[in-house]
């Protein structure tokens, strides 16, 4: 599109024109300005236009997505351009913008309630967040609540959902009067597609049975299904809860944690002779081998550390669940690291409130956060393989439970033929 099909006239009849144009004509010459804008700036990341051969290319065009953006003429739908290689996003756009909103509203909505500190009125003066009236907040979050809630009850039709991690947050609120300590129920998985997705979200007075029952109830209410592999710290609970809800999926204990509370019951100059000996455990190269080499770091620690031995030996099935499935899957799926990585990036958004007014508002911050999380998910690479889910689906078939030393640890290939 040239810029003479947008903009016809020019002077004082171009303003005549503006002046008695309709909504939609502003709008249409907006979204033209930008999509010829866009298009600049991804010809020059390319070094070539649209469909242009030529040496100088450097990267190439892989499809748009769309995003709305919110002008004064009214909301008008972009094409965004995609690159096969690295990610592009026009500057004239809010990056983040709803968790940087909900940030804005949890803030706005704790000032007006009398609960936040200097620090956060300095915070909500950096976000603009001033002289806004109660109306306003209101406004501001009734919309992001709807947005969130949408989020949380979305169905889970991906699926199967063939590995799942669950972790739990701590986040401080006011209640009564007074503050008390609430859990961030959390959980993510790999869909079929092979994509991560944040599967749930929600918020109890504490990290018992019910409350990881009824959370684990509301994800297969919402669809969720096929779940092999469940990974997750020790979490009280948790462990009976998913044997209640999801009866054919194995737990593996996160062999990060794990391997932190065993170092709790050894002398602290023991520790590194001790959690070199642990790692030597996950390192072997198939199902048969980690085993025989769990029984020798037992037999290392019984002689010197006798209590630390027998709870590593209590331990084994627990943290060993992953040997059931193929090897090129193992460090995916032995630790909830990729959930702690989620985790520092909602503890992040949420450190700068503090103390939240209210769990409506740690759900409206820590969904935003989560909603835009799962959209650059959607948007980036698989997080696994097609050919490693089918070789996983198929090692936790029920038919070859009977045979998983000498199937399980095999190769893509080799189950795969």
């Amino acid at each position: 599109m040239a810029a003479g099909d947008i903009v016809p006239v020019t002077g004082e009849l171009f303003e005549q024109t503006l002046a008695s144009a309709s909504p939609d004509m502003l709008r249409e010459m907006i979204k033209g300005f930008a999509q010829q804008m866009m298009d600049a700036e991804v010809e020059a990341r390319c070094g070539a236009g649209y469909g242009e051969v030529s040496p100088d290319r450097v990267n190439c065009r892989n499809g748009y997505r769309r995003r709305d953006w919110d002008t004064r003429a009214g909301t008008i739908e972009l094409a965004i351009p995609k690159l096969r290689q690295g990610s592009y996003f026009p500057a004239f756009l809010e990056h983040r913008r709803r968790a940087e909103r909900a940030l804005a509203s949890v803030v706005a909505t704790s000032y007006l309630l009398g609960v936040s500190t200097r620090r956060v009125e300095k915070l909500a003066a950096s976000l603009g967040v001033q002289g806004l009236s109660k109306s306003q907040v209101s406004a501001m979050a009734a919309e992001l609540d709807e947005m969130v809630e949408s989020f949380r009850s979305r169905p889970l039709d991906a699926g199967p959902y063939t590995f799942m991690w669950i972790d739990a947050l701590t986040q401080k609120v006011r209640e009564g009067g007074r503050t008390v300590s609430v859990h961030v129920l959390l959980a993510t998985g790999v869909n079929a597609d092979g994509h991560r997705e944040i599967l749930g979200i929600d918020v109890t007075s504490s990290e018992d049975g019910a409350g990881w029952l009824a959370f684990l109830r509301s994800l297969v209410a919402r669809g969720l299904s096929g779940v092999a592999l469940v990974t997750s710290d020790d979490h009280a609970g948790l462990v009976k809860a998913i044997a209640a809800v999801l009866p054919g999926a194995a737990w593996q204990r996160c062999r990060t944690h794990y391997h932190r509370n065993l170092l709790t019951r050894v002398p602290k100059t023991a520790q590194p002779w001790v959690s070199t000996l642990v790692r030597t455990i996950f390192e072997q190269p198939d199902p048969a081998s980690v085993r025989a080499q769990h029984a020798h770091v037992v037999d290392a620690l019984q002689a010197k550390l006798p209590p630390a031995a027998a709870h590593l030996d209590e331990a084994r099935d627990d943290i060993l669940a992953f040997t059931a499935f193929p090897r090129e899957a193992w460090r995916q799926i032995w630790s909830n690291n990729p959930q702690e990585r989620l985790n520092k990036e909602i503890r992040r958004r949420t450190d700068v409130v503090g103390i939240f007014p209210g769990r409506d508002a740690i759900i409206r911050l820590a969904g935003a956060v989560l909603a835009e999380q799962n959209d650059e998910w959607t948007e980036s690479r698989r997080y696994m393989g097609p050919e490693i889910l089918t070789a996983c689906r198929k090692a936790a078939q029920p038919e070859m439970g009977n045979n998983k030393t000498s199937e399980a640890g095999s190769t893509i290939e080799a189950i795969s033929a």
